[in-house]
């Protein structure tokens, strides 16, 4: 019942969902060159032979699928799908070459007709939890395998997914195979009505380090000298404003404090909230030095920073909620520090606690501690970063174990 009542109201809904893109589009957030691609119009043709889709809802999940698409280009031409402008400028400089970018159609019957027409996948990867209702019925329909891959279901969607167990279940009930991050999204997912269900272990293990021009970091190596350093990475609104909180507690001689956003966007409204606190920080995206607080508001460099900094708080977990991926940093070495709030990594992070290579800190007063403690002991920091490193190697193999699985439905 909610089922049809969402495919009808998805198309009697058009002319509104049309202004809503609209004004997305005036914002900004959709590519005003291949916007059409939001209606399912092809921006490039297909190609001749199998054709894998793989759709990721923004960038975190493409990048952790960047493996699984360069072991499947041996069998297929890979089209990956996002639905975010900064997923397909990432996407644009880091996907194989081969692989097909193109934005995923919005979730109307005509638009999901139109793209299906005519990609004709032969098998259809869907990653983590995007469960867009006519795009996973209308693929169905037309007999396209459909495997979850990665597969997450937080606790709370879990509790919130029980009382529409017949809607949900009539989603899971497209795809042929579930493979959860964890057993306990497996057991989650078969509980709400998925057929076929498995773990093979958390995909995220087999991404690969974050890049990095080798210049670009060798020019920031050498700005940076010796100056102690840490790093607030992917950080969210109010965050930035505590890391300047943080940097004047710390009260280090010649620390530089370095500040990626998650949206880079930001860089210019994160510099004035900054020097509303007294504090003079410089955006890299207007050249300016390094000084005692650097705004990374630039695209893509992440990777840079990590190899810069051996000491990072990953953010979206002190303010706000879900984290960001403490692999990154810790597949780079670093000593990781994060937040209580990483529902979107919480057996990552249970873990990782665990096997010492991460360290969780409650409060913001908790923050200052833990990088006090580490910036005046080089050799703790080093000992973390070692542990981290370990920990994020540690599940190499899971990426050979789900292409082998997806063998039966791979095309010849």
């Amino acid at each position: 019942m909610i089922l049809g009542f969402y495919r009808l109201l998805t198309t009697l809904g058009g002319p509104l969902i049309r202004q809503y893109l609209q004004r997305r589009l005036a914002r900004g957030k959709e590519d005003s060159i291949r916007f059409a691609e939001r209606l399912g119009e092809a921006g490039l043709p297909r190609p001749e032979g199998g054709l894998i889709w793989l759709h990721a809802a923004s960038v975190g999940e493409a990048v952790s699928m960047l493996p699984v698409v360069a072991a499947l280009q041996k069998r297929a031409t890979v089209l990956v799908t996002t639905g975010t402008v900064t997923s397909a400028a990432m996407m644009k400089d880091r996907l194989p070459k081969g692989a097909i970018h193109q934005f995923v159609p919005v979730d109307r019957v005509a638009w999901v007709r139109r793209f299906l027409d005519h990609w004709k996948p032969d098998l259809a990867l869907w990653v983590e939890s995007e469960f867009w209702p006519n795009l996973l019925v209308e693929t169905a329909k037309r007999k396209i395998p459909l495997v979850l891959l990665n597969g997450r279901i937080s606790a709370r969607s879990f509790r919130r997914w029980l009382k529409m167990r017949g809607f949900i279940g009539q989603l899971l009930s497209c795809f042929v195979l579930c493979l959860g991050q964890t057993e306990e999204d497996a057991r989650r997912l078969a509980t709400l009505g998925a057929a076929n269900t498995a773990c093979l272990g958390n995909l995220k293990f087999a991404a690969p380090a974050l890049p990095a021009d080798e210049a670009a970091l060798a020019a920031l190596l050498t700005e940076l000298g010796d100056r102690p350093r840490w790093l607030a990475a992917s950080t969210h609104a109010g965050e930035e404003a505590l890391a300047g909180r943080v940097h004047k507690a710390l009260a280090v001689p010649g620390l530089v404090t370095l500040i990626v956003p998650r949206h880079p966007n930001r860089g210019a409204e994160i510099a004035a909230e900054l020097r509303g606190l007294g504090l003079n920080p410089a955006l890299r995206s207007l050249g300016e030095p390094v000084g005692d607080l650097y705004i990374a508001d630039t695209m893509g460099e992440l990777g840079l920073f990590y190899r810069a900094a051996p000491l990072v708080f990953v953010g979206k977990s002190l303010i706000g909620e879900g984290g960001q991926n403490p692999l990154e940093p810790a597949r780079l070495g670093a000593s990781v520090l994060f937040g209580p709030h990483m529902g979107n990594f919480a057996d990552i992070a249970r873990r990782m606690q665990e096997a010492g290579a991460g360290i969780q800190v409650a409060t913001e007063r908790d923050l200052v501690a833990a990088l006090s403690l580490r910036l005046a002991e080089p050799a703790l920091m080093a000992t973390e970063g070692d542990r981290a490193e370990q920990f994020a190697s540690a599940e190499d193999g899971v990426l050979a174990a789900v292409i082998e699985m997806l063998g039966p439905w791979l095309p010849d």
